[in-house]
């Protein structure tokens, strides 16, 4: 699934797009946006199959007015803080600095800055995102802020049945926006046209859910607009691309766009159907000063019901009647000319997606008997068909409240799901129902069965089965009546398979194309290529050659190699199975990729001597261009040209390197040094160890090699790679494969893995001279500040300190499973409870920061992980410090926090990794070994001291990490 999103979300080439920016931009973020395609979940399914209160302690900086009242010896938070991060010159905090002075900047008084060359990688200006127009011939630039203020975060909001609301706005809360828009104009050359910037865009207007019409004459998009500290409620604009003026598309100003769920869609080339607060809507429901009656929740019918800790639940009626409120919508048809009709009744409506040919719309709409234990999701759920001018057609179904799917992976949701257009015929839908009642443990066969029918079938007609499928149904992509992939897959297995169908003939019998592992990354064939249709939908591109009757199509691969991704381009017969090459990325310099097909503007089958792909280049220290490339000879026309985002980093050090897990695994990382580093003059570096764990079913899956040592070195707002500006080296994923083979679980032997593939990179990284052996941090977020603090506490010997960011680590906290653990605590509680390092508090000694957002809405990652667990480490002298961080969620958003994060983190790094003070904090016998032995080693390795070779610098240093 990964890769499909990827690629989207590096390019939008649909006309049929709503663009909003991805929360935090940063300078090396995605250039490309993440299309939402009408009738297109089915292919995003397959082709997507590859981010509160403590102690009175000093050394804790609770960023929390909530917490303040708790912490008397804390000071008050006020925004702002020293430009030199309150350290030395630099921004950064002296090793030499007194007790006084290093109590005073771990109380604080507010936000602080990273010291200046991480601060200027943050603050540098986001390059904008890019859209193809639908006939290709011209680009949108869609421009967008650096980190957005705390002030946006600090809204007040509504958390109901897992959304976030802005009530002000009527809309999400926390949504990013872009600034501007500008296009170009794609010339024959590859070269683009001055910017025609759109105008009548009022000042400072926030802009979001930007999409062309289906013809590429209009875009459409909304509008907000700052009115006393707060954002207005958003107006759909459309702007005319010929002439680049924009206006509002409602002559009336009492029109607003609901965008809670679904905002607007194209209904033709001049008309959309908007889905807008009710004119009648009158003020919020207010909160009833005294309760009417107990809270209460009954399993009288002893219905087994397994839920993960999702987050922001309703908890009342009022928390129901206040969704209610903000997320009816009634639904307005808009024409360009400016006619307005309303069409239906106020409903929550969640999608609108018109068919094909564009006569009939697909509606769904939740509502009550609402849960207070499930998201919205989860809700009861109408799925109607309806003409286009708003007539009623009939209800396909009306799926009950779904409580009780199971928590087994692959459990899916009783009834009809999946619901969709055919791509590539008219009025045309398709869905998939279980027989297996939604649960993934009932062995039966068939497991999913795919059905089609019209949108309007005649009396008695009932529903054709297009496919039965013994694995868990996975999407479709269509082509015409005489070809489309069916796709299924088995998590537990990692089975994967790839059927071809023949819709239009009952004669024809499936027949299997691919049968594969998922984790098998080297036997991946890639995937199936989609042009655009006249209606503004994808099929597979058929591609005709010359004197030739076979049926070709082009399959888009990673190229997984032991050497690293070699992407690439076949021209593949999808009856005899041979497969052509005809285009590969480089291996020794570059690495690129096939983003899309852009010679999709006619109809039928597309001739291979006209072929016109979008490919996208980078180089370790080459920031990512696109460019065409047009066949039959090969022509390569480079269409941007952006700038450096960190030109001083533009000489940094990158590799690939490989090593062997005690156990016989295959392991690799990504090796980053310093520009400039020589480890002959140099010596070693501090280093910082940033991971993610990850489970597989077999060794040989979880050896091989992921990822390309020429991809360019992304630097996100809070990566691990802004301390290569101080000199670290960095250790990027090294793999932390947790492997269960056969019927044995993955997390059976969770630690035992997890240390002995710490240690097999550490022991690399030393043996290779780049790295001290007693100055090496680890770090991690989410599952990866899991693994942090399980590290900490099953493998002190190898690391100085450790940093943990929006961590869970007391997984009895989560009964019902979490990542992909699907038993629950009662049938795996060993598991649960060796693997959380709650359980091991006692057993950490090495510094440990953790920092936590304090609005976390994650599954699993509650800010109460964070709290508890501080607690438990403090209360058995460990040194720790606990940062919370307000208004942030799982991820962090907002400038104040993500400079303070980075401000804790390099205080934290400078302070207990580069002089490395974390021995006085171990225990006397653990410090004296370790302290020992990893002086020998270093003594061999640091100084370059010729009395020790390669070999023997290897062995000591296993000895002294088996200690």
């Amino acid at each position: 699934m990964m890769r499909f999103h990827k690629a989207c979300h590096r390019f939008s080439l649909s006309p049929l797009c709503h663009l909003s920016p991805p929360p935090s931009p940063s300078p090396a973020a995605s250039l490309l946006l993440p299309p939402k395609l009408s009738g297109f979940s089915t292919l995003c399914t397959r082709r997507c199959a590859r981010v509160r209160r403590f102690s009175d302690n000093p050394l804790t900086t609770v960023m929390s007015s909530r917490a303040a009242a708790r912490l008397r010896c804390l000071a008050s938070v006020c925004p702002g803080g020293a430009e030199d991060g309150g350290g030395t010159s630099n921004g950064s905090v002296s090793a030499s600095a007194t007790v006084t002075e290093d109590d005073e900047l771990a109380l604080g008084t507010g936000y602080r800055l990273p010291p200046p060359e991480i601060r200027d990688i943050v603050d540098a200006p986001p390059v904008p995102a890019l859209s193809f127009s639908p006939h290709r011939d011209k680009i949108l630039f869609l421009k967008r802020r650096a980190l957005p203020p705390l002030a946006d975060l600090a809204r007040p909001e509504e958390k109901l049945a897992g959304v976030r609301i802005d009530g002000h706005c009527n809309t999400r809360s926390r949504m990013s926006f872009y600034t501007g828009l500008g296009i170009h104009q794609l010339l024959p050359d590859g070269t683009l046209s001055p910017e025609k910037e759109i105008t009548g865009i009022p000042d400072g207007g926030k802009i979001n859910f930007v999409t062309w019409s289906n013809d590429g004459k209009h875009l459409a998009f909304s509008i907000r607009v700052d009115e006393n500290g707060n954002s207005s409620k958003p107006v759909v604009w459309v702007a005319d691309v010929e002439t680049g003026l924009a206006r509002p598309l409602f002559k009336s100003q009492d029109i607003y766009l609901n965008a809670i769920f679904e905002s607007f869609v194209w209904i033709d080339n001049s008309t959309l159907l908007v889905s807008t607060i009710p004119s009648s809507r009158g003020d919020p429901p207010k909160k009833p000063l005294v309760p009417s009656g107990p809270k209460t929740l009954s399993n009288e019918t002893k219905t087994v019901v397994q839920v993960r800790t999702f987050q922001d639940l309703l908890k009342d009626e009022y928390d129901a009647d206040l969704f209610d409120y903000y997320a009816t919508s009634q639904l307005v048809l808009a024409s360009l000319d400016g006619t307005v009709k309303e069409v239906g009744v106020p409903a929550v409506y969640t999608s609108l997606d018109p068919s094909t040919d564009h006569k009939y719309l697909l509606v769904s709409s939740l509502h009550r008997p609402y849960s207070f234990i499930v998201p919205c999701g989860r809700f009861p759920k109408k799925v109607e068909v309806w003409t286009t001018d708003g007539r009623f057609v009939r209800q396909l179904c009306d799926l009950p409240l779904a409580e009780d799917i199971p928590i087994a992976s692959n459990s899916v949701r009783k009834g009809m799901r999946s619901i969709n257009w055919r791509a590539d015929k008219p009025s045309t839908l398709y869905w998939a129902e279980t027989q297996d009642g939604g649960d993934a443990k009932i062995e039966v066969s068939p497991r999913d069965i795919v059905y089609m029918q019209s949108a309007e079938p005649l009396a008695g007609e009932e529903p054709e089965v297009l496919h039965k499928l013994d694995l868990r149904y996975g999407g479709i992509s269509w082509c015409d009546d005489t070809l489309a992939l069916v796709y299924e897959s088995w998590y537990k297995t990692r089975r994967t398979r790839t059927w071809v169908i023949s819709p239009g003939s009952n004669d024809v019998s499936p027949r299997i194309l691919f049968d594969r592992s998922s984790e098998d990354v080297y036997s991946d064939p890639g995937s199936t290529m989609l042009r655009r249709t006249a209606a503004g939908t994808y099929v597979i591109a058929k591609i005709k050659k010359e004197n030739d009757e076979g049926t070709y199509v082009l399959l888009n691969g990673s190229g997984a190699t032991p050497q690293g991704n070699v992407p690439f381009l076949d021209l593949f017969d999808i009856n005899t199975g041979n497969k052509e090459r005809i285009w590969e990325s480089d291996k020794e310099k570059y690495f690129e990729t096939v983003v899309a097909l852009m010679s999709d503007q006619k109809e039928g089958d597309l001739k291979m001597e006209e072929l016109k792909i979008l490919t996208s280049k980078e180089s370790k220290t080459e920031n990512t261009q696109y460019s065409l490339q047009l066949w039959p000879d090969r022509k390569v026309q480079q269409i941007t040209n952006f700038p450096h985002p960190y030109p001083q980093l533009a000489s940094l050090q990158k590799e690939m390197i490989r090593y062997q897990r005690k156990d016989g695994v295959q392991l690799t990382a990504t090796l980053y040094l310093p520009p400039g580093y020589d480890p002959s003059k140099d010596g070693p570096l501090p280093c910082l160890f940033w991971s993610y764990p990850g489970e597989f079913k077999s060794k040989d899956a979880a050896g091989q090699v992921r990822g390309s040592p020429n991809e360019f070195a992304g630097i996100g707002s809070t990566s691990a790679l802004l301390w290569l500006a101080r000199r670290f080296a960095i250790l990027s994923g090294p793999t932390i494969p947790i492997i269960g083979e056969g019927d044995e679980e993955a997390n059976d032997r969770y630690v035992e893995q997890l240390v002995a593939s710490a240690e097999a990179a550490v022991e690399e990284v030393v043996r290779r001279g780049v790295a001290h052996p007693r100055k090496i941090a680890v770090g991690g977020h989410s599952y990866g500040a899991f693994m942090t603090a399980n590290l900490l506490a099953h493998a002190p010997h190898l690391f100085s300190c450790g940093i943990a960011r929006s961590g869970a680590y007391n997984r009895t906290l989560t009964p019902f499973g979490f990542q992909n653990e699907d038993r629950t605590l009662w049938e795996a509680t060993n598991v649960y409870v060796e693997m959380s390092p709650f359980m091991s508090a006692n057993k950490i000694k090495k510094p440990i920061l953790l920092i936590h957002g304090e609005e976390d809405n994650n599954p699993g990652t509650l800010t109460m992980q964070s709290d508890r667990f501080f607690n438990a480490l403090k209360g058995h002298g460990a040194l720790c410090r606990l940062v919370v961080l307000p208004h942030e969620s799982h991820g962090y958003s907002a400038r104040e926090s993500i400079m303070h994060v980075l401000w804790e983190t390099d205080r934290w790094l400078q302070k207990y990794c580069v002089p490395n003070t974390s021995d006085a904090d171990t225990s006397p016998d653990q410090s004296k070994e370790s302290s020992d032995s990893a002086d020998k080693v270093a003594t061999g390795t640091g100084g370059g001291n010729p009395e020790f070779g390669e070999h023997e610098v290897h062995s000591k240093l296993r000895r002294s990490l088996l200690w």
